[in-house]
């Protein structure tokens, strides 16, 4: 369990921590010469059941609320410190404040130099503290009156005697899901190098674990672990809720600030826009507006932001709703976290709340479908299934969405019985997970799409398959359609005829006479190789009308065996194949040019060109600048490989 100190300067939080642990925190000749806390400071105790008592003791000087915040932010009991001579201060309340913010359940409350006052005084400051800590998570707890740096060190030995009791009794934080760690702080150690220290916020992180590769957030660079200690003792592992010191290979100090994370990489992806629900105290100054500034402290972290509301167009003193918060630069944070706010000057704490959607979009913020999901995520938060959030995800969620907002392994997340995982071509690739009822509405979608289509252009041969997710689906991602596409071709619903895609009623059938000249033409355009006789030419070479020959090609291109490159200039189906292998024959990713494909090919110039076009508006090659780069090789099943 890690105990953190709150209360107003000068109040003996320090010297309290000192009696309580034999450990003096203020470890800087700073803090020695003028004697007040300027940094964070840690202490540890063991206990005889062989677990450590944590001790984080914080500045209470107005002006080091960031520093406060930043070691409030890993604590699990808050030990609120008023001195019997002051009362209650304003750091007094505004560290309760905080503490609340920041979720904290359990605690107590010390009132340090009881020697200098008496049996009334104490009453009234009791009182006070009384009336503070109404409808605050300290109503009601223990109230220990303490002289710590008297020599009788009164009342010490019975608040010692509740803090191991409560630590021995602690259930712990979950250890299973993903590790994080927020710094705190960031030092060189001779002999060592750097190490960073911090609490672990969610799951375990062991010595020579390949598993979780580990992340120096939010610039996403990667780290190594060579040593570590968990509660102040060198250990193999260290897991949410201890304090703990890293020892990072390959990184400079100096390149790790206060409020970074060192993560497993699955936790974090860093943005501007984080929806949360904010709670403005009454005392906060007037109602918050529209792009109005806030100092955030979340994590270890103090950032800027400006504000968006989500609910209202203010939020009044004392009342709370949904903002989005718009910060300066790409900020880390996981569904569920709790963050501070204080005013535009970072004056005075107006308010807390909760992170709902750490990757907000930045438009259509208020949108009906944005309040569902909000709706649906603060659910989650406070402990329904995800199965609430996969109602609202009509294309699914993809496993490292999924990660992200539950800070668990996709294989620990508990899945609904009516959902599916949809797995893609790509063995590195994220899953999608997906209710049953909105992957058979997916397809039911394509399929009309499609019906519609073929209503409207009864001579196409069909759709190519990334036309089809642009008309049917076009927020989809790639690797999921291509899922879907194989789900609906495997089951028969869906057809395909070249690069083409079409329902299975829609065939062509050929008269007699029909069948009679395509069997003609077609061995024509196959010996025709990659320059085959246009229209007019087959039409002479057979002596029949060229009208005659363009309704049979046509046909034969709606069935799929030839293709139109130009007008009046036909491919037989196979030779096309060629074509495409052709040029898609590259091995070092720069595509083809007009020149490298007119070589291959043994075409002209121009021929060559029209070939390469006609495969980019399949989709097949995509230009760029005065090359043509392999798109997509589904449009030629196995020409590509």
């Amino acid at each position: 369990m890690i105990v953190g100190t709150a209360g107003h300067i000068d109040h003996g939080k320090t010297t309290l921590v000192r009696a309580l642990t034999g450990v003096d925190t203020d470890r800087l000749k700073e803090e020695k010469a003028r004697g007040i806390s300027i940094e964070l400071g840690y202490a540890y105790v063991p206990l005889d059941n062989g677990e450590v008592l944590g001790f984080v003791d914080v500045p209470g000087h107005e002006r080091l609320v960031h520093t406060m915040t930043a070691g409030a932010s890993g604590i699990d009991f808050g030990l609120l410190v008023v001195a019997a001579d002051d009362g209650v201060m304003p750091q007094t309340v505004e560290h309760l404040a905080i503490l609340s913010f920041l979720g904290i359940r359990q605690g107590a409350v010390a009132i340090t130099k009881i020697d200098k006052a008496d049996s009334r005084r104490l009453q009234q400051v009791r009182d006070e503290i009384a009336g503070a800590l109404e409808g605050s998570f300290l109503a009601g707890m223990p109230v220990f009156g303490v002289d710590a740096a008297g020599v009788s060190q009164q009342g010490v030995t019975a608040l010692r005697a509740y803090l191991h009791e409560q630590a021995k009794a602690w259930a712990g934080r979950p250890t299973e899901g993903l590790f994080r760690l927020a710094v705190d702080r960031a030092f060189t150690l001779s002999g060592h190098g750097t190490v960073v220290t911090g609490t672990a916020h969610g799951g375990s992180v062991r010595l020579g674990d390949t598993h979780a590769r580990l992340r120096l957030m939010p610039e996403g660079r990667e780290v190594r672990l060579r040593g570590l200690h968990a509660q102040n003792r060198a250990s193999d592992s260290g897991t949410a809720g201890q304090r703990c010191a890293l020892n990072l290979a390959g990184i400079d100090k100096n390149a790790i600030e206060r409020g970074a994370w060192i993560a497993d990489e699955r936790c974090f992806l860093p943005s501007r826009h984080v929806d949360v629900a904010l709670r403005l105290l009454p005392t906060a100054e007037g109602p918050l507006r529209p792009w109005q500034p806030l100092h955030v402290h979340l994590g270890a972290a103090h950032h800027v932001a400006h504000v968006v509301p989500l609910d209202a167009d203010v939020l009044s003193p004392g009342g709370h709703g949904r903002v989005q918060l718009v910060f300066d630069e790409p900020v880390c944070a996981m569904s569920g976290d709790r963050f501070i706010v204080r005013n535009a000057q970072a004056s005075r704490t107006v308010g807390g709340g909760q992170v709902l959607d750490p990757n907000a979009p930045d438009s259509k913020r208020r949108s009906a479908v944005r309040k569902a999901w909000l709706d649906a995520l603060s659910r989650v938060i406070d402990g329904a299934g995800i199965e609430v959030l996969l109602e609202q995800a009509p294309q699914g969620l993809d496993e490292s969405v999924l990660m992200r907002i539950t800070g668990q392994e996709a294989r620990n997340i508990t899945i609904p019985d009516d959902a599916l995982w949809m797995g893609t071509r790509s063995a590195s690739a994220p899953r999608t997970l997906i209710l049953r009822q909105h992957w058979a509405a997916l397809a039911l979608r394509v399929l009309d799409v499609l019906g519609a289509f073929h209503v409207a252009s009864p001579d196409e041969p069909g759709v190519e398959s990334s036309r089809l997710r642009r008309m049917a689906l076009p927020a989809m991602p790639e690797p999921m359609w291509q899922v879907l596409r194989d789900h609906l071709l495997g089951d028969g619903r869906l057809v395909r005829n070249g690069p083409w895609l079409h329902a299975p009623t829609h065939v062509v059938g050929l008269s007699a006479d029909e069948q009679h000249l395509a069997g003609r033409i077609l061995p024509l355009l196959h010996d025709g190789r990659f320059d085959p006789p246009w229209v007019r030419d087959i039409a002479g070479a057979l002596t029949v009308p060229e009208d005659s020959v363009r309704q049979v090609l046509r046909k034969l291109l709606r069935r799929g065996e030839v293709l139109q490159v130009v007008r009046d200039l036909f491919y037989h189906a196979d030779r096309v194949h060629e074509l495409a292998a052709l040029a898609a024959r590259d091995g070092s990713g720069q595509g083809v040019s007009a020149a490298e494909f007119r070589d291959a090919t043994g075409l002209g110039r121009k021929r060559a060109i029209q070939v390469l076009e006609f495969f980019d508006r399949l989709g097949y090659l995509r230009r760029v600048r005065d090359r043509h780069i392999l798109r997509s090789a589904d449009v030629f099943p196995g020409a590509a490989e």
